[in-house]
């Protein structure tokens, strides 16, 4: 994860900004309940940020448009348009004229100012605004970093609003790592490339020179596993998220593929294929020891640890087709957890530990979908011509897949779909795109 020059700051402004720490900070009624059934979008109005000086008003705007995109993208918020609005606020310090907002049904308002501080950073204060309350939603927040960095403060912002309406941990802070693709469908050139989790931001971490697959964020972020064809046969590597030189994982003879790391980013889990039988290892990053997981004459492969790291969800043939197992972190007491027709693949746990996403191909389509870590309350959330390739986001609450078209021109793209099956979206990529991998809230 590519380090900020500048740390991202952080204060309440009770502390901050004297002249807003008044009355109005208790925490208003106002709060989405996500649940399985239709969420109706609460209506949401954001004003333009006001710009406390002339060198901050493009960035004003700015910040402004990506917190409304990133909250009307979650599909559980419906941006009021500026042009209904019927007063504007001229004010930071001052609070909003409630019945005007009222008067256009706007259950929330978010407000801010930008600035350029005295070291040269931009200031962004923010309120977040219960409309029939007529009170804040918790007290005002503080954000600085380099002007740079403008667009990790907007969804700093849309993290706080979100986590103070749903009551859950947001999720716009984050990245993808994924294989960017170009170049005809019979001739791919394949990179690993890592991007915001809205599509801006894109960079490279190899060049194109040798085919790679299965790019996969360390639990902190600052490295990412894939694996290479650099060497002529697959092998996993280690390379940091912010580029620089990539090593072997371990020198366990035969292909590897297929890679994680451990919840506490330790081990490496994978494939090994050797001799025709494929085999699930786990890999020590300090001592390099090796544990051989699975011994069964079948093919086991694709492995994803528990947020506990005590289980390993893996997909294997050893029943006589793709199906999905639970097997302990040593490999005792393998279990099918599967059992609805057609077959499973590429089992990913997510970050609450209640669910795992999965592939499923039947009926000569592919779907994403979810089931519970006993395999029950299974739900497809896609169908297409080829879906793969699930990953959680660092909530649990929204899956990323990738969809590839038809045909000799068909090609990949990036897909966001929620945990409930809604508001499936395409995400945006400079070309063709596969195999994402969602990085943690960043922190730095």
């Amino acid at each position: 994860m590519m380090k900020l020059t500048r740390m991202l700051k952080l204060c309440v402004l009770a502390l901050c900004l004297p002249a807003l720490a008044q009355a109005q900070s208790s925490p208003g009624p106002l709060r989405i309940e996500i649940t399985d059934g239709v969420v109706q979008p609460v209506p949401l109005a954001a004003p333009d940020f006001i710009a406390g000086d002339g060198a901050t008003a493009q960035y004003a705007r700015d910040i402004t448009a990506v917190i409304v995109s990133n909250l009307t993208g979650s599909g559980l918020f419906r941006e009021i348009p500026k042009s209904a609005f019927i007063s504007q606020i001229t004010s930071f310090n001052v609070p909003p004229t409630f019945p005007d907002w009222q008067a256009i049904n706007a259950q929330a308002l978010i407000t801010g100012e930008t600035r350029l501080g005295a070291n040269g950073q931009l200031v962004v204060d923010f309120r977040l605004w219960d409309v029939f309350s007529q009170r804040s939603i918790g007290d005002g927040v503080r954000f600085s970093a380099a002007p740079g960095d403008w667009r990790r403060i907007a969804h700093k912002v849309s993290d706080t609003v979100y986590s103070r309406l749903t009551g859950e941990s947001g999720y716009f802070d984050s990245e993808i790592v994924f294989v960017a693709e170009s170049g005809p469908k019979n001739n791919r050139r394949k990179r690993i490339a890592i991007m915001d989790q809205d599509g801006a931001n894109v960079r490279y971490l190899t060049g194109g020179n040798a085919l790679v697959l299965a790019p996969r964020f360390s639990p902190d972020g600052s490295q990412v596993l894939y694996t290479s064809y650099a060497s002529g046969v697959p092998r996993v590597v280690l390379q940091g998220a912010g580029g620089g030189s990539s090593r072997q994982v371990s020198d366990i003879a035969g292909m590897t593929f297929a890679p994680r790391f451990s919840p506490d980013g330790r081990r490496v889990i994978l494939s090994r294929a050797s001799g025709g039988n494929t085999d699930i290892y786990s890999i020590d990053l300090g001592s390099g020891q090796q544990q051989r997981l699975t011994r069964s004459p079948a093919i086991d492969t694709a492995p994803s640890y528990s947020p506990d790291s005590r289980e390993i969800v893996f997909e294997s043939d050893r029943g006589g087709s793709q199906q999905l197992y639970i097997m302990g972190a040593d490999g005792s007491n393998a279990r099918r957890i599967s059992f609805g027709s057609g077959q499973y693949g590429t089992p990913v746990w997510s970050p609450r530990g209640d669910k795992i996403a999965f592939t499923k191909q039947t009926g000569g389509r592919f779907h994403v979908g979810v089931m519970d870590k006993d395999g029950s309350n299974e739900i497809l959330l896609t169908a297409s011509f080829l879906d793969e390739g699930p990953t959680w986001a660092p909530n649990g609450r929204v899956l990323m897949f990738f969809r590839e078209t038809p045909g000799p021109t068909g090609a990949a793209a990036l897909v966001s779909v929620d945990v409930t099956g809604r508001n499936l979206k395409y995400v945006q990529t400079p070309a063709a795109a596969s195999d994402p991998f969602w990085s943690p809230l960043r922190t730095d």
